[in-house]
């Protein structure tokens, strides 16, 4: 069993940065693939960026990629995610995510966090 707790969301200006960061339980942290979705009211949940277990690979949705940087710290069952240059079409509640294989889409994820929200104002 995993537990996902999202921190660092928050309000911001255009331009700004903002770090996210995802504390997670359990002793088989680095055998998750690790990412996060955001999603707005009236909306499916989206993708933005997913980091290997190992923390080798990484990806992201184009509409955050050279903006977001997810990283991971396996001796601190952390994750995170660095975006800069925010935009106001970047407010969502972002969410933590983990399952035991690669993804890119919101099925088949074994854990979800709370969210956390993030607004960036024009």
């Amino acid at each position: 069993q995993v537990q996902l707790v999202e921190s660092g969301g928050g309000l911001v200006q255009a331009g700004g940065s903002l770090r996210l960061s995802c504390a997670a339980s359990g002793r088989t942290f680095s055998s998750y693939a690790m990412g996060w979705f955001r999603q707005t009211p009236g909306k499916e949940r989206e993708f933005v960026a997913i980091i290997s277990g190992g923390g080798g690979t990484t990806y992201y949705a184009d509409s955050v990629k050279g903006r977001f940087t997810v990283s991971r710290d396996n001796s601190k069952n952390m994750v995170y995610l660095r975006m800069n240059s925010l935009k106001p079409e970047d407010t969502a509640v972002y969410y933590c995510a983990a399952r035991a294989a690669w993804f890119v889409t919101s099925e088949g994820i074994d854990y979800w966090g709370q969210g956390t929200q993030v607004t960036v104002s024009s």
